[in-house]
């Protein structure tokens, strides 16, 4: 398959790129520099330069391909709404082209369920978190673009970890410094996924003829942040010290990023398990010492 991947130079869409070039996959990667042009191309994609702010960069290359994986997320106040134009002018271009066999695949994220009591499947109302309240808006834009010819797919991943980006690498950042910070009590339980069963999910979902909507993708390990953070803890160089921050004071630094860091979920991912997708890894805190040396081992690509 020929798949166009915007975001293919970060953490998610860098995971996407590399698990589809695996798989005998052409690759072409949206990117904004020539500097993540190189990291594209050292992973086997083509890179192209453009910008979401311009649909001329990037909307005839998704019609141009088999499929496309979304990815791409700019960290800017005019980045929801980029994203939004970026969703409709791709969708838009490939409904209007010749119909033929395409898959669209949204990346979302699992803060768009919010807090659950029970666990959470693809067929769970959601209730989101701040943090995430605009993402149900595009998930429906791409879910209602569906046409002859044309898969969409939502995928929310849990927290990914893995390499050397990320918030499980902060976390591994901040114990090599000597103190790392929990949000709240640390008995919330966090939804995770590692950076390369992600990818294959991709993959999966990219390749599979009937796969269409929400599929979720987590490990299911169902893991407490204490125990993330304490495993991350005894795997460090030096014992850092544990500093728990009171949720109303994390707020005033972080704002909605503090609860979504606090929010206690459980998530599973039954229609990505009837792909065959099933995650190779399964902990944070049981892989600690591995992801350390992941985590060195990227900082210095």
């Amino acid at each position: 398959m020929r798949i166009f991947v915007t975001g293919a130079s970060g953490y998610l869409g860098g995971a996407a790129l590399e698990a589809l070039v695996r798989g005998g996959h052409q690759v072409t990667g949206l990117v904004r520099n020539t500097e993540r042009a190189a990291y594209v191309a050292a992973r086997g994609g083509a890179p192209v330069l453009g910008d979401l702010a311009d649909p001329a960069s990037y909307r005839d290359l998704a019609v141009q391909h088999d499929g496309v994986v979304h990815a791409a997320l700019e960290s800017t106040p005019k980045g929801i709404e980029l994203e939004r134009q970026a969703l409709q002018a791709m969708l838009d271009a490939l409904r209007q082209s010749p119909p033929r066999p395409r898959a669209f695949v949204y990346t979302s994220g699992v803060w768009v369920i919010g807090p659950t009591v029970e666990p959470a499947t693809e067929d769970t109302p959601i209730n989101p978190a701040a943090i995430a309240a605009w993402r149900p808006e595009h998930e429906r834009l791409v879910l209602d673009a569906a046409a002859e010819g044309l898969r969409t797919v939502v995928v929310r991943p849990g927290i990914v970890y893995g390499g050397a980006r990320g918030i499980v690498s902060d976390l591994l950042r901040d114990a090599s410094n000597g103190l790392v910070r929990v949000i709240g009590s640390g008995e919330n339980r966090w939804p995770a996924v590692y950076d390369k069963d992600l990818g294959d999910l991709y993959v999966r979902l990219l390749s599979h003829p009937d796969a269409s909507g929400i599929y979720h993708a987590n490990d299911e390990a169902d893991e407490r942040v204490n125990d993330i953070v304490e495993a991350i803890a005894a795997a460090a160089p030096q014992t850092p010290d544990i500093r728990r921050v009171p949720l109303d004071e994390a707020r005033t630094k972080l704002g909605a990023y503090a609860e979504a860091l606090a929010l206690d979920q459980v998530v599973r991912s039954p229609r990505a398990r009837a792909l065959g997708w099933a995650p190779v890894r399964r902990s944070i805190a049981g892989n600690a010492p591995r992801l350390f040396e992941e985590w060195r081992t990227g900082r210095q690509r």
